[in-house]
């Protein structure tokens, strides 16, 4: 018993040396719990659910009476933290549930524009609420599509509230391009968005928009971003419509090719930084101009009233920006540091962050696997943390203000990219080799040029004198361009990268923090998971084989990289491929390579497509031991070989083969995402899934393949027999 108590008394010791910092472990630990939730292979039923939200009220119970020792208080509020952060993520996920599209569908669609963007490939898309669809029944209608716009779209122009019609295409979200990939319907599930799809035909009005505030915000938004256009033509005219307005219709591809290849695409979007910069520029400017009124300096409290102006300037921002998703997490930042002002503490503090992160992860826990919120808070934290010690250290007191003044914009640069560049290269599969040199040259004209240059005319406006305000803020915006075109130009300025395996961002994650919120001796312990991370990472070996979620496209390595089996169709999963490979996203020069045999691990593999598939797949299964194909087959299966067909595909998603301790390992994508609400539709009708269909999601039984049991999501396939 003794022992047992010394053996307490060690964590409880240790915890003791982090007083005054166990607050800003509070998001960490409601973050493990989020995460836990979404890793689950299975979806936690609401028993579960309801059983540990008693449990946590009770061990709050627990200590809100004082019934805890102190000193072990801590660790209970710790597990109390992990288990609020599952059960929200729960909660949420019920909260959200809407129907989804269970086929796909061809006829009217009736619906409000609720939100205007565009696609990957530059259309215009449309995301409706209120849907209509013929033959539907209500209850099975989906409360959000999303309609891309392609062909002739002239006979109207769609604006929120508007109530329009139109023929298109719909289906269900798509599941990942790949096992472990990007999981598109998590995020639509979430959003609401119970199916995408696309139209040809002209899309037309059926009511007039109705009159609502969000409807002025758009019409104010689109006449800024038309004015800004008309008065700074070219592509200076549209990055100023995008980082005001959000409106980056304008942005030509060679534009955000440059700047994603010189790391300045984040200019572009209306996140952290320019909400800082415009809430901070409006901040000093009405602390400013409040301190040159006789008297009021000393009888108000202009700091205070400076900070509530920021505050509604950063929220008509927020609204001016279509409340983008990036832009609310922004405003939630900021806001917490504003209020912090006007409360009169700290504004800028690890506090503040973690503050903002717990309110950002209980609104919205499914943000937590994006890479916008990853990088936001790696970036701010990493920042505070340095500058802190910095300034606890006293290091640049005695340089001259110009020395300083330099020194932070280069140092404040090099911790951000630091900060952000394994995130950055985990999601997007890039680093900008020269982003360093880019962000210092362009950053700080953005922050002193650009946005103070915005706000002063926002002020001149009703005077009618912006133009000398915008003519500055258009020769800021042309360095930034210059900038991002000659970083780009030169050679390597883009590496690319290999994805690397699902364990490796968390342990990357939880080292840093670690060593950035940590006390005492054992702070170097955090080094370690980070290691393990990049070594994880550096070890992660590409599946052999990639087979598409409707079969028409296989992509198998070679040693002159990924060799796909056509140059056309399916081009997103191909992109996602290759850019997984750390490979040019070229789906062409793919194909142009020599295509080796599939077989993998000794297992022999046959592709079949094209007219004539099923003789030439019965053909193909006298010498192979797997076919797949990508029609469904239609009678007895041929003998003796095994068939994926469009049919399993449909169960199973995308298909990744390995080779690992000499055996062939498959890989599905739905088997490594599990049972979810928002890619199993029996759990969505009330049926039970079972652990085992979870993982193995019931083609390999189906198909009667040998395998044997091996980590979720995954089976092994014994070569047949001769």
């Amino acid at each position: 018993m003794r022992a047992l108590t010394s053996l307490l008394q060690i964590p409880l010791d240790i915890v003791d040396r982090q007083h005054g910092r166990l607050f800003l472990w509070l998001p960490v630990c409601f973050a493990v719990g989020i995460g836990l939730f979404f890793a689950q292979s299975l979806e936690p039923s609401r028993v579960l659910l309801w059983a540990l939200a008693g449990a946590g009220a009770g061990a709050g119970a627990l200590l809100a009476l004082r019934r805890i020792p102190p000193r072990a208080a801590p660790l209970l509020i710790a597990v109390v933290a992990v288990i609020c952060g599952f059960v929200n993520a729960g909660l949420r996920t019920h909260l959200v549930a809407e129907p989804v599209l269970g086929f796909r569908y061809y006829g009217p669609v009736e619906g409000r524009v609720i939100k205007i963007d565009r696609s990957a490939s530059d259309a215009l898309r449309l995301t409706l609420d209120e849907v209509v669809l013929r033959d539907v029944s209500p209850e099975r209608v989906p409360a959000r599509v999303r309609v891309s716009l392609h062909g002739r779209q002239d006979f109207v122009s769609p604006a929120p509230g508007m109530r329009l019609a139109m023929t298109a295409h719909l289906s269900p979200p798509p599941g990942p391009t790949e096992p472990g990939g990007f999981d598109f319907q998590r995020m639509a599930w979430f959003d609401r968005l119970g199916a995408v799809g696309y139209t040809r035909v002209p899309v037309l009005r059926v009511a007039k928009s109705d009159p609502t505030p969000l409807l002025w915000v758009h019409q104010l938004r689109q006449s800024l971003s038309t004015a800004l256009q008309s008065r700074l033509s070219g592509q200076i005219g549209a990055f100023s419509a995008a980082i005001l307005t959000g409106d980056r219709s304008g942005i030509s591809l060679g534009s955000a090719e440059a700047l994603r290849g010189a790391n300045l695409s984040h200019l572009l979007a209306i996140s952290g930084l320019h909400m800082g910069l415009l809430t901070g520029a409006v901040f000093y400017a009405l602390r400013l101009m409040l301190a040159m009124i006789p008297g009021a300096a000393l009888t108000w409290p202009i700091k205070k009233i400076a900070a509530a102006g920021a505050l509604a300037t950063g929220g008509f921002y927020l609204a001016l920006s279509g409340f983008n998703v990036a832009t609310e997490r922004a405003f939630v930042m900021v806001s917490v540091m504003l209020v912090a002002v006007l409360l009169d503490r700290q504004a800028i503090s690890l506090r503040a962050v973690a503050l903002a992160a717990l309110i950002l992860l209980l609104i919205q826990p499914e943000v937590l696997p994006e890479p916008g919120f990853q990088m936001s808070f790696a970036a701010t934290t990493a920042l505070v943390a340095v500058f802190s010690i910095v300034r606890r250290m006293s290091l640049m007191t005695r340089w001259p203000r110009w020395m300083r003044g330099l020194a932070t914009v280069v140092l404040s640069s090099a911790v951000a990219g630091i900060a952000t560049a394994p995130v950055a290269a985990a999601h997007f599969n890039r680093i900008s080799d020269y982003g360093l040199i880019a962000n210092v040259t362009a950053v700080p004209v953005m922050g002193a040029v650009v946005m103070p240059s915005a706000v002063l005319a926002l002020l001149l406006t009703p005077f009618g004198l912006q133009g000398l305000a915008l003519a500055v803020m258009g020769q800021g915006i042309r360095w930034i361009l210059f900038v991002a075109g000659t970083v780009s130009s030169w050679e390597g300025a883009v590496s690319r990268i290999a994805a690397p395996p699902p364990s490796t961002l968390p342990l990357i994650a939880l080292g840093g923090v670690f060593v950035i919120l940590w006390r005492g001796r054992w702070q170097v312990l955090g080094v370690l998971p980070v290691a393990a991370g990049f070594l994880l990472w550096a070890l992660h070996e590409r599946p052999v084989l990639l087979v598409s979620d409707d079969g028409g496209l296989v992509g198998r390595l070679s040693a002159e990289g990924r060799a796909l089996s056509k140059p056309k169709g399916a081009g997103f999963a191909a992109r996602v491929w290759l850019e997984n490979d750390g490979d040019r996203p070229d789906q062409a020069r793919a194909a142009a390579r020599p295509m080796p045999p599939l077989d993998v691990a000794g297992v022999r593999i046959k592709h079949v497509t094209g007219r004539g598939w099923q003789e030439a797949a019965q053909t193909a299964c006298r010498h192979a031991d797997l076919v797949i194909v990508n029609k469904v087959w239609e009678g007895a299966r041929p003998e003796p070989c095994l068939v994926i067909d469009l049919a399993v595909l449909r169960q199973s998603g995308a298909l990744a083969f390995r080779e690992e301790r000499g055996a062939l390992w498959l890989d599905t994508a739905y088997g490594v995402a599990g049972a979810r609400y928002w890619n199993t539709p029996e759990l969505r009708e009330g049926k039970a899934v079972t652990a085992r269909e979870a993982r193995t999601k019931r083609p390999p039984v189906a198909l009667g393949m040998r395998f044997g049991r091996a980590d979720a999501g995954e089976v092994r396939i014994a070569q047949r027999e001769k």
